[in-house]
């Protein structure tokens, strides 16, 4: 009385999510999305790929010195799912570099909630849609910047 039991086959891998579920387009169509933040203006293109981010021709690393800019351009990518499936270049132009990392990050969001509008509900509850509209307060005449007041003297 020697029964043989039966062991379960192995079953098959789930496969992930390809870039063709993520982005249902063809793969030499571009998204565009543009971002603004203070005087900052970035032009964003995104496309299926392996990755790529490039900033005014130069890979990420080498263009934002600090690792908070980095992090916050990459944030609408990791919050949707897509970090290494697209390609994203990037022309950013005027004022500094926390700016064009906020600029890129909201051009980017746009960009991805083209691609795919799925995404713009998590994109604007992440808070990557919003325009942050805090701009520099302008000089005013008779004093030494926006609020700041020359220094009184009595004599």
């Amino acid at each position: 009385m020697s029964e043989k039991t039966e062991k379960p086959e192995k079953e098959a891998p789930v496969e992930t999510a390809t870039v063709s579920v993520i982005i249902p387009q063809p793969p030499n169509l571009w998204f565009r999305g543009t971002g603004r933040r203070k005087t900052a203006v970035a032009r964003v293109r995104i496309r299926p790929g392996d990755g790529k981010f490039l900033v005014n021709k130069r890979e990420i690393d080498k263009y934002f010195a600090i690792e908070r800019d980095r992090h916050s351009i990459v944030s609408p990518l990791k919050a949707t799912k897509t970090m290494g499936l697209v390609d994203v270049y990037v022309n950013v132009m005027g004022g500094g570099p926390t700016g064009q990392a906020g600029a890129i990050m909201m051009g980017l969001a746009r960009a991805l909630r083209q691609a795919n509008p799925d995404y713009a509900e998590l994109l604007r509850d992440g808070g990557y849609l919003t325009r942050d509209a805090r701009m520099v307060e302008r000089k005013k005449y008779g004093r030494a910047g926006a609020r700041r007041r020359f220094q009184f003297s009595k004599r």
